[in-house]
């Protein structure tokens, strides 16, 4: 049977100061974490299971199997990993804090704003600028709902509908981001000033994906989604969801690797409300320091979805606006670098308080006072 070792950040802290310095700075965020799960799985099943600080995860990491040690190095390495900027275009994202991606959706069916931005193109581009004037590090445009039973769309349709999109919000000086799984979709929004793809397939939808994405050199965002046709909602049913989908995002950054992406353009997203129960996407939210072990910039898009309404009695779309400033506040609380939502405005203007407060939190008054 297969080991498999995992090292999950539980607790933070405000800063190394509070501890002794007996804390990990989490992939160069703003975020300290100091007790830390070092988990071995056998055959799925966990056999082993220590909880330490810092400063012992030496002593923890002699107990571990030999045939897992490398591993665990390399988690414990990646989780205090320091992302370079993503250059997109003329932008430069830094990733030392949470950046905020606005979603401009030029479909008729989506399950936020269908038709919206679609049908009238001069709306479309008002909402692009006010996201930018907002804060809005940068854009992801989409032409094709993959909400729960949309039907698919004809690639020659979702061009259509992007490349409009792509061209004025291009004219802004946007840093812009494609949201598609289809090679030609693509090749046609990078050509016409995109500069990132966004693949909720994790560049499994198509087979040309990953070649366009390694001969572009843009940056790739790869999602988590269990159906590989294409219905990405078909769930077969997690054992553990946070492991597994751990494991998955592990297999789809090393396959974007060995088709030429390099290592430093691979951002990875836990895909909130992809095949998930509400109890899976929990469970994900609450381990997302975990993910850091993989060693890449992490993306989280949870604004407005179902489980916000399966918490707070049915409210519809439309008013998960506080819910969906809930989950972004506990992405940074995990250090999450991209934020994917719908309500720029006021997501930016928590983030900006969230990092005022873990500003202030590196100053410790206590030692002040001394």
């Amino acid at each position: 049977m297969t080991d498999r070792i995992y090292i999950q950040p539980l607790t933070l802290v405000s800063g190394p100061q509070a501890v002794e310095g007996d804390a990990l700075r989490l992939a160069g965020s703003m975020v300290f974490a100091r007790e830390i799960a070092i988990v071995l799985t056998r055959g799925g099943e966990v056999v082993q299971r220590d909880v330490v600080t810092p400063a012992a995860m030496d002593e923890a990491f002699s107990r571990l199997p030999d045939a897992v040690l490398a591993q665990a190095q390399a988690q414990w390495s990646n989780l205090s990993r320091i992302h370079a900027p993503l250059q997109l275009g003329e932008r430069t994202i830094r990733l030392d804090q949470p950046q905020i991606m606005g979603i401009l959706n030029v479909t008729p069916d989506s399950f936020s704003d269908g038709g919206k931005f679609l049908d009238n193109p001069a709306e479309g581009q008002a909402h692009a600028a006010a996201m930018l004037e907002a804060g809005a590090a940068l854009l992801d445009i989409g032409g094709e709902s993959t909400r729960p039973g949309a039907p698919a769309t004809w690639e020659g349709d979702e061009i259509e509908r992007i490349l409009p999109a792509v061209d004025y919000c291009a004219k802004m000086g946007a840093a812009i981001s494609i949201d598609t799984r289809r090679a030609g979709t693509m090749e046609a929004a990078l050509d016409a000033g995109a500069s990132l793809v966004n693949d909720v397939s994790a560049l499994r939808h198509d087979p040309r994906s990953a070649e366009v994405v390694a001969a572009s050199g843009a940056p790739v965002v790869l999602m988590h989604a269990p159906g590989a046709g294409e219905d990405l909602h078909d769930r077969p049913g997690y054992t553990n969801v946070v492991f597994e989908v751990f494991d998955w995002l592990k297999s789809a950054r090393d396959r974007a690797m060995a088709a030429g992406i390099a290592q430093g353009r691979i951002i990875l997203d836990p895909g909130i409300g992809f095949g998930k129960s509400l109890a899976d996407n929990l469970a994900l939210l609450n381990a997302l320091p975990l993910f850091h072990a993989l060693g890449q910039p992490l993306l989280l898009g949870a604004s407005r979805k179902r489980m916000i309404g399966a918490l707070s009695n049915e409210d519809p779309v439309e008013e998960r606006l506080g819910g969906s400033i809930a989950l972004a506040l506990a992405g940074m609380n995990a250090g999450v670098q991209l934020l994917r939502v719908h309500d720029v405005a006021e997501t930016v203007q928590a983030r900006n308080v969230w990092r005022g407060l873990r500003d202030a939190a590196l100053t410790d008054f206590s030692r002040l006072m001394e």
